[in-house]
């Protein structure tokens, strides 16, 4: 969802900038105690791709790690500022997501090295913002990461690349399978609760049958009327779809009804998540487990 969402409000930032002021290596500073390159991401997500990428090089923390939770509603925490404060690299969405990494990045004046992901995608303003689903973005990504990491650890340079390279390989390998699926299922018309999983659906060759309203309605945190819900729900009734796809991160009774009907009406449900489940670190893994789980389900139809 956009960022209009009443807990993306960032009330502390004076606090964080204080926190930043007081503590911590500067902007592209010194590297983690360790030895290791400090990354902050803002979502476990980039998190991961940023591990991919340093290897045993970089110490990754991402101050969205729930899978339970919404990251749109992260509140204003000043451990955040702590950790942006130890910070050699950040890397986050961009694109209004995860607006609350960009003020706190904003109002501390910070000059860290930046990997703004949507902003790598090149996609206008008004584009959908979950860029972590077009493979070619995240593979956009690792190459960025690879080269910020490599002007702060010159040393290491040939290995971030090799392992972008490699991340990159794994990359096309999945968006190889996501387009075999619309190949099996060609004209397939899928439902989505929210608009999470866009450009897996257009990687896939799938058509997003979901009324424009109903989207922006969920994006907007505002209910959808009742004549767009019984339009939606029309759809899994009268089987005009092949399958639900549901973020399992923004449940609410509309989605609930819409899920139920699906199953009344035959149709598989699929999941899909904005972090990577509990237990889950590799992006490839989470990622190619959502393909695998859609094509699935398109097979029972």
């Amino acid at each position: 969802m956009r960022s209009t969402r009443a807990g993306l409000q960032v009330a502390g930032l004076g606090l964080a900038a204080l926190v930043l002021a007081g503590c911590g290596s500067t902007a592209g500073g010194d590297e983690a105690d360790d030895g290791k390159l400090a990354v902050v991401a803002s979502t476990n997500v980039w998190g991961s791709v940023a591990q991919a990428v340093g290897g045993d090089a970089v110490s990754v923390e991402s101050l969205i790690a729930d899978a339970a939770g919404d990251p749109h509603a992260h509140p204003d925490k000043p451990s955040d500022a702590t950790s942006l404060a130890g910070a050699d690299l950040v890397v986050y969405n961009g694109g209004g997501y995860d607006e609350f990494f960009t003020k706190l990045l904003d109002s501390t004046g910070t000059d860290l090295p930046r990997v703004d992901a949507f902003e790598l995608a090149g996609y206008g303003a008004d584009a959908n913002e979950h860029v972590w689903y077009d493979l070619a973005a995240v593979r956009e990504v690792a190459d960025a990461l690879a080269e910020e990491l490599g002007s702060l650890a010159p040393d290491d340079a040939d290995t971030f690349t090799a392992n972008a390279e490699e991340f990159g390989t794994r990359l096309t390998d999945l968006a190889d399978r996501a387009s075999a699926i619309g190949e099996a299922h060609p004209g397939a018309k899928v439902l989505a609760t929210e608009p999470v999983a866009h450009y897996l659906f257009e990687a896939a060759g799938l058509t997003d049958a979901t009324p424009p309203a109903f989207s922006e309605a969920v994006e907007e945190e505002t209910d959808p009327s009742l004549s767009v819900v019984a339009e939606t729900t029309e759809l899994l009734s009268g089987r005009q779809v092949a399958v639900l796809v549901s973020n399992a991160q923004t449940r609410t009774s509309v989605t609930d009804s819409l899920a139920e009907e699906a199953e009344a009406a035959g149709i598989p449900v699929v999941e899909v998540t904005e972090t990577l489940p509990e237990g889950t670190t590799d992006y490839v893994e989470w990622m190619s487990e959502q393909v695998d789980a859609l094509a699935g389900a398109l097979d029972q139809t």
